[in-house]
């Protein structure tokens, strides 16, 4: 009996090579999702009048894109607090696409698939209209 039990937890152990090829595959899809992210951000700084190797800068690239939605750079801290940060990405996904006059599908595309979507937003015909269109999208019509 005990020797059953030995065959059972031996076959059991783990691949390494299996671990290893897991951990590299995953490696490089992180980096393509980051230089995705880099390149769209690159664009979105640029039409915001900002350089665009600061979207290289990890925690700088954050505070950035909040600073062009219109949000203080120090938001950047509530990325960190759980359940804050997702209000404040869902805060920022709204604010940035109004910042570039895209509706609220495109919000939700910028919350949900953000290097995809930035790179739509570089790329694409949308003009960066800075935080003060953000009001006039929200006023009310004024009556005539």
């Amino acid at each position: 009996m005990f020797d059953v039990m030995m065959m059972q937890t031996t076959s059991n152990i783990t691949n390494p090579i299996g671990v290893l090829a897991g951990l590299v595959f995953n490696m490089v899809v992180a980096f393509v999702v980051y230089v995705v992210f880099v390149i769209g951000a690159w664009k979105v700084f640029t039409k915001a009048d900002r350089p665009g190797w600061w979207s290289i800068i990890p925690i700088w690239n954050a505070a950035v894109l909040l600073q062009i939605s219109g949000r203080s750079g120090w938001w950047v801290l509530g990325y960190v607090v759980p359940l804050l940060n997702l209000f404040v990405q869902i805060r920022w996904g709204v604010e940035m696409a109004r910042a570039y006059g895209q509706g609220i599908g495109f919000a939700i595309g910028l919350i949900l698939l953000e290097p995809l979507f930035l790179v739509i937003l570089g790329f694409g015909a949308a003009r960066y209209l800075g935080p003060a269109a953000q009001s006039q999208q929200s006023a009310p019509a004024a009556a005539i």
